[in-house]
């Protein structure tokens, strides 16, 4: 992998460490749900564009037609980078937080974000890190 890569990467870790923080914080106070927002947000393209890197780098798949995010998670699903269907649902969250002016859909999403979001992104980290590693497995689950 490249230097562009590994930075990217390295700021994948550092937003997920950073979002992790909202597990130990009040949910209630509208900063902290903001900062959620804005962080899980971050992250989360970090997440896709790492993918995206790993797909071109690693398993040399260039067949992207736009390289929209829905079609990284896509081909990264197929690769075993992630598994199920809730990443689609974390890019349909993630839109929905760029026009959430008032708050509301933060607070709808908050919980599912620190409960289960942080956890698959972690999963993800985790996997990243086999690839790199070279312990790469038919199915993702397999350590």
């Amino acid at each position: 992998m490249d230097g562009k890569f590994l930075k990217r990467f390295e700021s994948f870790e550092n937003s997920l460490i950073s979002l992790s923080e909202a597990r130990e914080r009040d949910l209630s106070d509208s900063f902290v749900l903001s900062g959620t927002s804005a962080k899980f947000s971050i992250t989360f393209d970090l997440a896709w564009k790492t993918m995206k890197d790993i797909l071109v780098q690693h398993y040399a798949i260039t067949g992207f037609v736009s390289g929209s995010p829905r079609e990284v998670l896509k081909m990264a699903y197929k690769a075993w980078l992630i598994e199920g269907d809730v990443w689609m649902e974390m890019l349909s969250v993630r839109n929905q937080l760029a026009h959430d002016y008032d708050g509301v859909i933060v607070k709808k999403y908050c919980q599912k974000i620190v409960c289960e979001y942080i956890d698959r992104l972690y999963e993800y980290r985790k996997r990243v890190k086999q690839v790199l590693d070279g312990r790469e497995e038919g199915e993702q689950g397999k350590s």
